[in-house]
């Protein structure tokens, strides 16, 4: 099966809509530049401490983000295998659309339903918004509240959350967006969630980046929360974990 995803397009895209991260810490590193040329030796060296800290941070993060998302191979899904058998799959994202395309070539014959819950007032990560202007995503795509789906229940075999769910920073807008996603989930339906997680292999890849992830633990008390067990986690690298989920009382 050919690659939708371009060469390095993981990468670029980082850049592309965090770009004013990278403007800040090269200001910083043309000021501290220009003020080691009036300083005395011992400010010279904090500042050139300070200038390698920032420059080996903003290095490390855009090796890390080429390797998850370029090199890697994460959107090859290869363990979408074991679900062959679905007629109707719902994706939700937060503004930002990569991966239906991949989802329905993967699932040729299911009916794919695509929701975005990005709301500006409540979502407010800049870089989404640019990310809109890029790549506005697919006519098919249908803007929902997260307490609210406009489908009946038990609708889907399947529902992707991939790299979207963190988006909602509020724990009661999260608990009702996971409340209706089990209202609209079959009983033997499964639930994806792709997320990185604020630990210690994510803070070495971001740093203070980590805390825009949830941790493990806030992700279990949602699902515990929101009527889900988890059937089984999988680790794509250390910094990405997928988790499936099921209904409480129901596993394969």
């Amino acid at each position: 099966m050919e690659s939708i995803r371009k060469p390095f397009q993981g990468i670029k895209n980082i850049i592309r809509f965090n770009w004013h991260f990278y403007v800040v810490a090269l200001l910083f590193l043309i000021l501290g530049l220009v003020l080691n040329l009036f300083l005395t030796t011992v400010f010279q060296l904090i500042i050139n401490l300070i200038l390698f800290l920032i420059g080996i941070s903003v290095l490390f993060s855009l090796l890390f983000s080429w390797y998850i998302y370029d090199y890697s191979g994460l959107y090859e899904y290869r363990w979408m295998g074991g679900f062959e058998n679905t007629n109707k799959i719902l994706n939700i994202h937060a503004g930002f659309d990569e991966t239906s395309e991949i989802i329905q070539q993967k699932f040729q014959n299911a009916e794919l339903t695509i929701f975005d819950f990005y709301d500006e007032q409540k979502h407010t990560e800049i870089s989404i918004k640019r990310a809109r202007k890029f790549f506005p995503g697919s006519e098919k795509t249908i803007q929902v509240p997260t307490n609210q789906f406009p489908v009946e229940n038990e609708t889907f075999d399947l529902i992707f959350n991939i790299f979207s769910a963190h988006e909602i920073r509020n724990k009661e807008e999260r608990i009702q967006f996971f409340n209706e996603q089990n209202r609209v989930l079959k009983p033997n339906g499964k639930i994806i969630i792709m997320e990185h997680l604020r630990d210690f292999p994510n803070f070495l890849a971001y740093t203070i980046g980590f805390f825009h992830f949830h941790s493990k633990n806030t992700w279990k008390k949602t699902f515990e929360e929101t009527g889900f067990q988890i059937e089984k986690e999988i680790k794509k690298t250390a910094f990405i974990s997928t988790f499936i989920l099921t209904k409480n009382g129901i596993s394969s």
